[in-house]
């Protein structure tokens, strides 16, 4: 990601917060903790044009009466303090994709939102010579089979390296290193879904989080806000005391079996996987830098989702 892109989606952030504080507190008490991730949303914010901070107001006032009513724990007009707080990113490593998080310690209830500028990306693993996938995707450690698979590309890639070459001088790159990288990845994640069948969803909880959420993505070029409900566990769309949500979130299943996975048709850097219950993923791989690296990471995109997780576009005004 680049330091522009960074700084808007940190900007975003910042403003989604403030949005939601500002509506919030005209209902009920509310308090924003300033931790270091508040500090560097803040930040971001002050580097964006004043032309950009206004697109990207209208894109959180979008969103809020949405939220509002998909979850009326958060204007419940209660003396329990509302607490709103930006993650720091090891909370992301640590397989948390929330970027706010709104709770009621009172109660223990909380909610939390990803949120997304302009993309769509899942998330952005790496696979490296000591990089184990399996133990950190599906928590069953990659196999020798595995290791020894790799081994001859990431050898090739230090040589390259070394000599200070540039993924443009690797005339051969698809054929000496995404491929057989990408096929000893399919190969792999075969071995451990046969050795045991939670595979499939363990892999959509890694790719997601631990956690239900709603995902809000601006739309910059269509002038909406989208959120689409991940309620993996029946955590979100809760009713309060006295109200029921507006808008009903069902509860969407995660994955019993691998359907297919295998290369994109007519790619050398893409692989899909299709699961039951209407989960499919892409996970293509790329050079994160123009000089060779002996690591490479994934851009993973969600293709297919489950009827379940529903999508609402809120225009801006």
């Amino acid at each position: 990601m680049s330091k522009q892109s960074n700084n808007q989606g940190r900007a975003y952030e910042y403003i989604c917060l403030t949005t939601l504080f500002d509506e919030i507190s005209k209902l009920r008490s509310a308090e924003i903790e300033k931790n270091s991730a508040y500090n560097a949303a803040l930040h971001a914010w002050s580097l964006v044009s004043p032309m950009f901070q206004n697109v990207l107001v209208e894109s959180a006032r979008a969103a809020v009466a949405t939220i509002f009513d998909m979850e009326p724990m958060i204007i419940e007009p209660y003396d329990d303090l509302l607490k709103l707080k930006i993650q720091t990113d090891n909370q992301g490593i640590d397989g948390d994709v929330r970027d706010i998080v709104i709770s009621r310690k009172d109660i223990q209830w909380e909610i939390g939102l990803s949120i997304k500028h302009n993309h769509f990306a899942v998330k952005h693993s790496r696979l490296g010579k000591s990089l184990d996938f399996g133990a950190n995707w599906f928590n069953i450690p990659c196999s020798e089979k595995y290791w020894s698979d790799i081994k001859p590309v990431f050898d090739y890639l230090k040589i390259q390296k070394d000599s200070k070459k540039k993924w443009s001088d690797l005339l051969h790159k698809d054929k000496e290193v995404y491929v057989p990288l990408l096929q000893a990845f399919i190969d792999e994640i075969k071995r451990s879904n046969y050795a045991n069948s939670e595979v499939p969803q363990r892999m959509v909880e890694y790719l997601l989080g631990e956690f239900d959420f709603y995902k809000v993505i601006s739309i910059d070029s269509r002038r909406i806000t989208q959120i689409q409900t991940y309620n993996l566990h029946g955590k979100l769309n809760q009713a309060s005391k006295k109200r029921k949500p507006k808008i009903q979130v069902p509860i969407a299943c995660l994955p019993t079996r691998i359907v297919s996975l295998d290369f994109k048709r007519n790619s050398t850097n893409t692989v899909e996987l299709y699961m039951d219950g209407g989960w499919q993923f892409s996970f293509r791989i790329h050079n994160a830098s123009t000089k060779v690296e002996t690591s490479l990471k994934f851009d993973i995109q969600i293709v297919g989702m489950p009827t379940a997780i529903i999508s609402i576009d809120c225009k801006w005004n």
